[in-house]
């Protein structure tokens, strides 16, 4: 019996290594990677970070100096507004689909339109704003840049609050309901408070996401030199200003597209540590 058990055993072995071998290669490939990017986007960056970025607005071609003041409030306002459009239909629309249709038609067809709105590419999104928002109009908007990156924070944020509200136990739900509570003050002030920090995590994740977005912001709120507060006219933003600059033949202006870049990473990072802080958090509770 020990002579059929130990091939099969050197065997499992064998296949181990080369599975954990072949495993952590990768790992450090990919780390290898990252730390580059990193490493060439700190260093061009950081040199790039100076007061006047955040004091004065994008310079004119051929001009020296200049910041991103412009870029920095318009990207502030399109992001901010999105997420005010698209937290509540998020969590509401997740509510919906786990408290109330969860074996509905709707709830099936409601998360194959999401399936397909988080695995869409988003200048295809931009491009159907674009074609509702821009194009019947007649003009660009910080208002449509807004919808655009909407259209992509709302299934990310809807889907995290489904998950989210899965894990609540049931024996809550059924608690409150044996105190005569209805179901949306069940779903909506305990289910959903108990899975308030995952719903948090959602959207701050959903904020990283559309924070860098470039290419659904060419098609609708386009770029402006100046500065702007004007939400129904073309506004300036940073992902846009990042592309235009870097690909220019100035000097500043490419220092101007590192500093932006450095600026839009670090955001994103924040972003993502508080949202494992609060995810940390619930998993304590």
């Amino acid at each position: 019996m020990t002579e059929n058990i130990t091939p099969l055993y050197i065997r499992r072995r064998r296949a181990n290594i080369i599975g954990t071998s072949m495993s952590m290669v990768a790992m450090v490939m990919g780390l290898f990677a990252l730390l580059w990017i990193l490493f060439v986007l700190l260093s061009n960056g950081i040199a790039a970070l100076d007061f006047n970025m955040f004091t004065k607005d994008t310079p004119a071609p051929g001009t020296e100096g200049g910041g991103l003041r412009n870029a920095i409030v318009g990207s502030l306002m399109i992001v901010g507004l999105s997420v005010l459009v698209s937290t509540p239909i998020g969590i509401l629309a997740g509510v919906y689909l786990t408290e109330f249709g969860d074996t509905s038609k709707t709830a099936e067809f409601t998360r194959f339109i999401t399936d397909i709105m988080l695995s869409a590419p988003s200048i295809v999104l931009g491009l159907f704003v674009y074609a509702i928002a821009v194009a019947t109009v007649g003009n660009f908007s910080g208002y449509a840049g807004s919808l655009a990156l909407s259209l992509i924070a709302i299934p990310v944020v809807m889907r995290t609050t489904e998950n989210m509200l899965r894990l609540v136990p049931g024996s809550l739900r059924e608690a409150a309901f044996a105190l005569g509570a209805p179901r949306w003050k069940v779903s909506t002030m305990v289910t959903l408070r108990a899975a308030k920090s995952g719903v948090i995590t959602g959207v701050l994740l959903a904020v990283a996401r559309i924070s860098g977005e470039t290419a659904p912001l060419l098609f609708t709120a386009l770029n402006n030199q100046f500065f702007s507060t004007d939400m129904e006219r073309p506004m300036a933003n940073l992902p846009v200003v990042i592309f235009q600059f870097a690909m220019s033949p100035y000097d500043n202006w490419i220092r101007l597209a590192w500093g932006g870049a450095l600026l839009i990473t670090l955001a994103v990072l924040l972003l993502n540590i508080l949202a494992r802080v609060f995810f940390r958090e619930k998993v304590g509770s």
